[in-house]
């Protein structure tokens, strides 16, 4: 089965790069695994899902009762496509999923979302806050292992 583990954020914005580095160390962990970590979003986000028979997304989240560090699983089907949209700017990936399979992409049919929780996403820095780097290695192993990567 090809799959590609999608970490999503912005490297420069503390816990929001929590993505995009478990991304790194899963590739870190498992060499011929297909990584990408980006910025992009939305319908950005088709060019690399593309073609792949398993996605697995990494994102940040903030809630206001969850703690640092937490991570969450979606599925895709957990989030509502919003088909009322007047950009593409502001396309969410249950949206831009949905307009792949429209277009007739060849679009993973096994989409696994990993929200984890974040407490700064706003302050400038490359590395994230102490709550959040010290789970990064826990979630590594438990997506590896749920996944059966």
């Amino acid at each position: 089965m090809k799959t590609l583990i999608l970490g999503l954020g912005n490297p420069i914005l503390t816990d929001d790069a929590v993505g995009i580095r478990i991304a790194q160390e899963l590739k870190q962990e498992i060499p011929d695994l297909d990584v990408v970590g980006t910025s992009e979003a939305g319908i950005a986000l088709l060019d690399y899902m593309v073609g792949y028979d398993k996605l697995v997304i990494i994102d940040s989240i903030r809630t206001e009762t969850g703690k640092p560090g937490e991570f969450y699983k979606l599925k895709l089907i957990d989030l509502t496509p919003a088909m009322n949209f007047s950009s593409s700017h502001g396309i969410d990936i249950a949206t831009a999923f949905k307009l792949g399979e429209g277009l007739g992409y060849k679009m993973p049919k096994h989409v696994t979302i990993y929200a984890v929780g974040i407490r700064d996403n706003t302050t400038f820095g490359e590395k994230c806050t102490e709550e959040v780097e010290a789970r990064i290695p826990f979630i590594v192993r438990r997506i590896a292992e749920e996944e059966r990567l």
